[in-house]
């Protein structure tokens, strides 16, 4: 299930979204970090510069002794060294302040707190330093708050990534769960249309989105396919039924004129005729099968059942034929083989099929083996021989209807055998493959396995 979900085209859009809105989230971040760290700056500078006129305004009176007090007061009214002041004479000497170290220069600055000779601290200062009257004036003020405020913003833009991040991936893997339950219902329908059952239709729900829309599509086209593919079935089994009379009717007529005959040649042409009808009809009697079978009329017959039972039934019909031709037919299967649900008879139908086409292409010597095993929870029934196979060009089309291999055209059979195996396979849910077997053909059919109840 979370292998299918992370393939899953909804829950990607909805990964895709999420890092889109995280990464619109660091850089809007990172931008309002900025600016309020260059708004925080801006108003301390204004703060130092507004304490450094106040200060210097002191002194207006052309006292120094009143700007030492005002140096004092300020000083005194800082908590610790959160805010400095320093103030020295024109000979360099301390006169006033929290600080007795005056780095040299005047203007802006930024220093650590050892250039100022602050010991308890490792934090920074903002500063300004101008001359008053001759003597030196320094105003500070700490950036540990603005370096606080900043990570305080840091963390709430952290947090709130994390938040919405976790927001957008829920609802949007709610999302995608249930719109890949709809595609599920999609594939699952197309997968019941591609082994026949063309009555299969997707559910479509009243939200009218717009998977209920392509669904409603789908639906239209199947619709359509179905009705074409029934009429071309329906027109298969009335040309059927409507030539089988007058070719019963031909061959009672030929066997009459065997019985009626005395010319040797005579009887030997109307043997050739009868034996023409009996093909054509048995031709005709495997198409009707197969539309019958493709038809799903068939299903209704299903039991649980084991297919050691039919491998034994051609075991006993099979290998005596292969005996005489000069080959060998081996018949196996597992003692623990699970059960599955089908038609006896056309599991049979199935196999024999398999057996023939074996037997019959192969030579003189030719080895053919029927066997049944049960696969992770599969039952794989195969029949490999090591007779001249089929080539990978010719696989695809060999189980279309009456069509023949090349190397075959002069041996016996109408083209329906692999045609009726196929149609069998598809009504029992199977798959079909055709494996090289060096040398050889190995045709390999695959049932699941009938659950056990619970």
């Amino acid at each position: 299930m979370r292998d299918s979900l992370l393939r899953s085209t909804p829950f990607r859009v909805t990964l895709i979204l999420a890092t889109a809105v995280l990464v619109s989230l660091i850089v809007a971040g990172f931008v309002a970090l900025q600016l309020i760290d260059g708004e925080l700056a801006e108003r301390m500078d204004r703060s130092i510069a507004d304490s450094f006129k106040i200060i210097a305004q002191a002194y207006g009176t052309g006292d120094r002794a009143d700007m030492i007090d005002s140096v004092t007061s300020h000083a005194e009214a800082a908590a610790g060294h959160e805010r400095v002041f320093a103030l020295a004479g024109p000979d360099g000497a301390s006169l006033a302040g929290n600080v007795t170290t005056l780095p040299a220069g005047d203007g802006w600055m930024t220093l650590d707190a050892a250039s100022l000779g602050i010991a308890d601290t490792t934090a920074r200062y903002r500063l300004i330093i101008g001359t008053v009257a001759g003597n030196r004036l320094l105003v500070g003020q700490s950036l540990t708050e603005i370096g606080e405020i900043a990570g305080l913003t840091l963390g709430s833009i952290v947090w709130a990534g994390v938040v919405i991040l976790g927001l957008v991936t829920a609802v949007g893997g709610v999302l995608a769960l249930r719109a890949q339950r709809r595609i599920n219902e999609i594939g699952a329908t197309m997968a019941r249309v591609g082994h026949g059952d063309l009555a299969a239709r997707i559910p479509v729900s009243a939200r009218g989105d717009d998977i209920d829309i392509l669904s409603g599509q789908m639906n239209a086209a199947l619709d359509r396919v179905s009705g074409l593919v029934e009429g071309m079935r329906q027109v298969s089994v009335n040309i059927a039924h409507d030539l089988k009379t007058p070719l019963n009717r031909l061959a009672i007529s030929v066997e009459a004129a065997s019985v009626e005959a005395r010319s040797e040649p005579l009887l030997g042409f109307l043997g050739q005729a009868t034996t023409e009808i009996q093909q054509i009809n048995a031709t005709f009697d495997a198409l009707l099968r197969i539309a019958q079978i493709e038809a799903g009329a068939r299903r209704e017959r299903f039991v649980a059942m084991d297919l050691a039972g039919v491998l034994q039934r051609i075991k006993d019909a099979y290998v005596d034929v292969a005996v005489e031709r000069q080959q060998v037919l081996d018949v196996r299967w597992d003692a623990d083989l699970p059960k599955i649900d089908g038609d006896a008879e056309l599991l049979i139908q199935l196999c024999a099929n398999l057996v023939e086409n074996a037997l019959r292409h192969g030579p003189a010597g030719t080895h053919a083996v029927l066997s049944a095993q049960s696969v992770g929870g599969v039952v794989q029934l195969q029949c490999a021989d090591n007779g001249p196979g089929i080539a990978d060009a010719e696989r695809s089309r060999v189980f279309e209807r009456l069509y023949r291999i090349e190397k075959s055209r002069n041996s016996a059979g109408n083209g329906l055998g692999l045609s009726l195996v196929k149609a069998i396979a598809e009504l029992h849910g199977a798959t079909i493959a055709l494996e090289h077997n060096d040398p050889g053909l190995r045709v390999v059919v695959r049932f699941a396995a009938r659950r056990r109840p619970s």
